[in-house]
């Protein structure tokens, strides 16, 4: 039989949720808490996030048959809305969660949701950076969003996974020296997981664009062997993009893959990359659109999904690798 005829397929995601965060406290007499920086964010708007991102998990499973086996998350702010969510129905009970709180000054983390039936966690753990520190007054620490790091066994292959939220673009670009610490502190894993040959996934929001030199440096060793491969740049030279700024197409969230995941005779073999950009999820008013329906614009509610869509990448997984049939024999 083909190799390519016996062969099922998954999926694996990444989405900026764009604040996922617990209601903020009822309001009292001398005490208006705005934990979430949002204006008026209650119950009611809350849930109606959980009930959106629910929804596009829904759509997601209805085009592709199956929930991913693996999403990254960023913006989320704590484990209260990771709980909440995994009730929803559409997650069916299969899903468990991997989160740990950071130090970032909004409060705002990164996740792993899994489906525990197919994927199993062997290890996790956060992966911390400070920045230009003055003193040892913890109020003067520069924090940021942790990376998180685990270790995943889907059926016989083990490999290295990364959530990442990098800096935000700010006025002069200021956090772009962090971007690229970060990403050059990575490579130094990447690298030592090449020397093994253990393959690695990288997904996150870059806060740059597949074009930017940083992340084009974290492809490559010092040496020039190949450490990943970023399908989305093509996405991108395709004017394909998962947010917008202004006038602005951005693609900075992307999923980049270890070379092992294109071979032939791999068990989870790269098939296509997207944007999951499905004309549900993006907004109806007539100037932005084709754009996501965001829940907020500035201090203005809208009550949408979320202000970016989310991306895919999606796998074949051979049923029967010629490894496996020798091995048979």
């Amino acid at each position: 039989m083909n190799q390519q005829e016996n062969a099922t397929k998954a999926t694996v995601m990444f989405y900026n949720v764009e604040n996922l965060f617990p209601p903020d406290p009822v309001a009292r007499k001398n005490f208006n808490p705005k934990f979430s920086g949002l204006t008026n964010w209650n119950k009611e708007r809350y849930e109606n996030k959980l009930q959106k991102i629910a929804k596009v998990f829904d759509l997601v499973k209805m085009q592709y048959s199956q929930l991913p086996l693996l999403v990254g998350l960023s913006e989320v702010q704590g484990k209260v809305p990771l709980k909440a969510l995994l009730e929803q129905p559409t997650f069916e009970n299969r899903f468990e969660f991997v989160l740990y709180e950071s130090l970032d000054e909004r409060g705002v983390d990164v996740a792993l949701l899994y489906d525990r039936t197919r994927v199993e966690v062997l290890e996790s753990r956060p992966l911390v950076y400070f920045f230009n520190i003055p003193d040892s007054d913890p109020e003067n620490y520069d924090t940021t969003r942790d990376v998180l790091y685990c270790k995943i066994r889907f059926q016989s292959v083990v490999f290295h996974l990364y959530v990442l939220h990098l800096p935000s673009k700010r006025a002069d670009n200021i956090n772009a020296p962090k971007r690229a610490f970060i990403l050059s502190d990575l490579k130094k894993e990447f690298e030592r997981h090449s020397t093994t040959q253990e393959p690695v996934l990288l997904m996150g929001d870059f806060n740059e664009d597949p074009t930017s030199g940083m992340i084009q440096d974290v492809l490559k060793s010092q040496g020039q062997k190949e450490l990943l491969r970023n399908p989305f740049l093509q996405l991108y030279q395709s004017h394909v993009f998962s947010a917008y700024h202004k006038r602005q197409g951005l693609l900075f969230d992307q999923i980049l893959l270890s070379p092992q995941f294109f071979e032939q005779s791999a068990l989870l073999q790269f098939s296509n990359a997207k944007v999951f950009n499905h004309a549900k999820l993006a907004t109806w008013d007539r100037k932005s659109s084709g754009r996501p329906y965001r829940t907020y614009a500035g201090r203005r509610y809208l009550g949408g999904f979320s202000d970016h869509f989310p991306v895919l990448i999606e796998f074949k997984i051979l049923l029967n690798r010629p490894q496996d049939e020798d091995h048979a024999n």
